[in-house]
């Protein structure tokens, strides 16, 4: 299992259990207090990023559902992600992909259902967009939201551009969710760089600053129809504090991570 994983996790989790907490996961808060394992020792304090990124991508999910309430949403290599049970409307269907180790961890703590379902394949294979067309009552088109979460860093950019121009083209109509990370914290996490004394961050190919991410994805498809670009904040403490520096400045505002939010046309 990625430590990846268990990292976003346990972020979620910690953020879930504090009073103040900005997002809602307690089957975060159960899967985290069952695995045996030393979160602190290896990631330290949480700061609550990824519960933001989490929180922000399901007010994203919640208003494309109101739109579409008997909508399939896609999550490719989601992990332990548990957005499918915040956002659930009891209408929606909601499909992972995600490696097959990781489907049989999601299986144990998250069980598949008839609405929400599990596809064991690398996201690079074509089988699951495929089998979306044998999902009853699913065409590609307009009630498909794709959500690719925690994912793209992790790619070559040139993986990262051939998997969403496949994306784009297969689902004409969908919308699309992404998060990015800047270049700086790409190369630095190229570089080295330790989270612990215990966890070195994985190297994070694909980074790209956000008043670059529309000539960018413009420059890949002509199928985009629209596209915002949009920020999640650390919660608190001075991780937060540093952000806001970040962003008070014209020079550096762009060099933070962001959410994508794109909308592909129909033919």
């Amino acid at each position: 299992m990625s430590e990846t994983t268990l990292w976003t996790l346990y972020d979620r989790a910690c953020e879930a259990g504090r009073p103040d907490g900005i997002l809602s996961d307690p089957h975060s808060v159960r899967i985290c207090n069952a695995i045996d394992y030393d979160f602190e020792r290896h990631f330290g304090e949480p700061v609550g990023s990824f519960a933001a990124r989490a929180a922000q991508i399901d007010q994203l999910l919640k208003r494309w559902l109101e739109r579409h309430p008997d909508g399939l949403i896609v999550s490719l290599g989601e992990g332990l992600e548990t957005q499918a049970h915040r956002v659930d409307n009891g209408k929606m269907r909601w499909l992972t992909v995600d490696l097959p180790a990781v489907i049989a961890l999601r299986e144990h703590f998250l069980p598949s259902s008839g609405r929400l379902r599990h596809v064991a394949a690398s996201v690079f294979e074509p089988d699951w967009i495929n089998g979306i067309k044998g999902i009853e009552g699913t065409e590609p088109g307009p009630d498909v939201f794709i959500v690719v979460q925690g994912l793209f860093m992790y790619l070559d950019p040139e993986a990262v551009r051939r998997l969403f121009i496949r994306i784009v083209d297969h689902f004409p109509g969908a919308e699309i969710a992404f998060d990015a990370i800047p270049r700086w914290f790409s190369q630095l996490t190229q570089w080295g760089v330790m989270q612990t004394a215990h966890y070195r961050l994985p190297p994070m190919p694909w980074g790209i600053n956000s008043d670059e991410v529309a000539a960018c994805l413009h420059s890949w498809s002509s199928r985009i129809a629209a596209l915002s670009v949009l920020e999640y904040r650390v919660p608190r403490g001075w991780p937060k504090l540093t952000e806001d520096l970040f962003r008070m400045n014209p020079l550096t505002k762009g060099h933070l991570p962001c959410l994508v939010h794109a909308k592909v046309r129909n033919h």
